[in-house]
């Protein structure tokens, strides 16, 4: 980076006392909304996250990027949103569980950087107890830049102006959005649905803006003053090396700075899909990242030439990334939740199933023979078998969470989802030729 000046862009972090009260149908509502507007709109996801920015990455047109003081770092989190201020003309930064939640917190990302705070409550079941909460969330952490409250799920306008008329004068009403099937997401055990299984996604999302439109004071939130972060620099440790990566339905928990970090080392990436292709392209390297396999079990059974393929590319010696998903694939069987099951690879020895409750949900770090990687992990599936681990990942918060990573040859495999800006060095050692 050649400038070292500070950047100066409208900004807002919107969060929620829980998770479940709406953030991303709102964060993604105000981008469609102001991106209509002939807008460039920048929006981040607050902590680690595959399914909600494939969403607000559709509403405003543009990658969507992690933000997060442990997983991304406050250096990185500092370049990214200096960066995004530079050529954005609104920051969106949807929060993650509610707002106090974690160490370190959507909170403490919004103060560290002197974002506002705007706070989606869901307000179906209540009316003057609205002000009673949206005054907890201001006032519970001193500092925090608290701006205002949308109200989500109303019944009526009449439902919303009791709820605008019972906050305090000085707290900035940004409106309600109602209560309706065609603005809601569905979702399912791992989050949201994935955008490109939504056809009415375009729909939904227009529908969220008009009503957003329709209730809300939106005008631009001020200019924030984002300081110049330090110059990052990354070695083409990778430079004409190519990674095949796989992107389909069944796999497609990536984040967008990963690929930007493969990108920035040199490699060459190309996609292919598990589901669809005869084989693998030709590539030094494979990466297979997290997804739902369990739900397409036959396509993926009955996809011998691709299996053939992969099966081959270990054979050779070559490198191979499996995340979570990734990961299933290469076991020798995996069953769904309805106890459906489908042969895999058999690459890896051992078998899944996937679980009616959450398996595991934390932050991980982890230190492998190339160096120490952060990311977390998110499944509802166990493993049965007798995997060669090579490590365990330890968790900032909850030390009872400690995922195995696996290894056999150049094949490296494990349920943490990796994000690979936290160490490019040892990224590029694992994809080595």
């Amino acid at each position: 980076m050649s400038s070292t000046a500070p950047h100066h862009c409208p900004a807002l972090l919107i969060a929620a006392p829980a998770s479940g009260q709406g953030k991303t149908t709102v964060t993604a509502a105000l981008a469609r909304l102001y991106s209509r507007q002939g807008k460039r709109v920048q929006v981040f996801k607050c902590g680690p996250d595959f399914l909600d920015p494939m969403i607000l990455a559709r509403a405003s047109g543009q990658p969507v990027y992690q933000l997060d003081l442990w997983m991304v770092g406050e250096a990185e989190s500092r370049r990214l949103l200096w960066q995004a201020a530079q050529n954005a003309d609104l920051i969106l930064i949807e929060g993650v569980m509610g707002l106090f939640d974690g160490s370190p917190s959507a909170a403490d990302l919004a103060q560290h950087f002197g974002v506002p705070v705007m706070a989606v409550i869901d307000a179906s079941a209540m009316a003057q107890t609205f002000a009673a909460l949206a005054h907890g969330l201001a006032t519970f952490q001193v500092g925090l830049p608290f701006s205002g409250v949308l109200a989500n799920r109303v019944g009526s306008a009449r439902h919303g102006q009791i709820l605008a008329d019972s906050i305090a004068d000085s707290m900035r009403w940004y409106g309600a959005l109602p209560r309706s099937v065609e603005i809601e997401l569905p979702s399912r055990h791992l989050g949201l649905v994935q955008a490109d299984e939504l056809a009415d996604l375009e729909i939904r999302l227009d529908a969220a803006a008009d009503a957003l439109a329709a209730s809300a004071q939106i005008e631009l939130p001020p200019a924030i003053h984002f300081a110049a972060p330090q110059e990052r620099s990354i070695k083409p440790l990778l430079a004409g090396v190519r990674i095949a990566v796989a992107r389909d339905a069944a796999f497609a928990f990536l984040y967008q700075a990963n690929l930007d970090v493969l990108r920035e080392l040199g490699a060459q990436i190309c996609y292919f899909s598990p589901l669809n292709d005869a084989a693998l392209p030709q590539a030094d390297g494979l990466y297979l990242p997290g997804g739902y396999p369990e739900l397409h079990l036959k396509q993926l059974a009955g996809n011998q030439g691709m299996a053939d393929s992969i099966r081959a590319h270990h054979g050779a010696g070559k490198p191979l990334l499996a995340e979570c998903g990734g990961m299933l694939y290469l076991l020798e069987s995996l069953t769904d939740k309805q106890g459906e099951s489908g042969a895999m690879l058999g690459v890896l020895p051992g078998r899944a199933i996937l679980q009616s409750r959450l398996s595991a949900l934390a932050l991980q770090a982890v230190e492998l023979p190339e160096g120490m990687l952060r990311g977390h992990t998110f499944h509802h599936s166990t493993l049965e078998g007798q995997l060669p681990e090579i490590a365990r990942g330890e968790c900032p918060n909850y030390r009872r969470t400690s995922e195995s990573v696996y290894r056999d040859g150049r094949l490296t495999a494990s349920y943490i989802h990796f994000y690979f800006a936290s160490n490019p060095h040892a990224v590029a050692e694992l994809f080595r030729p």
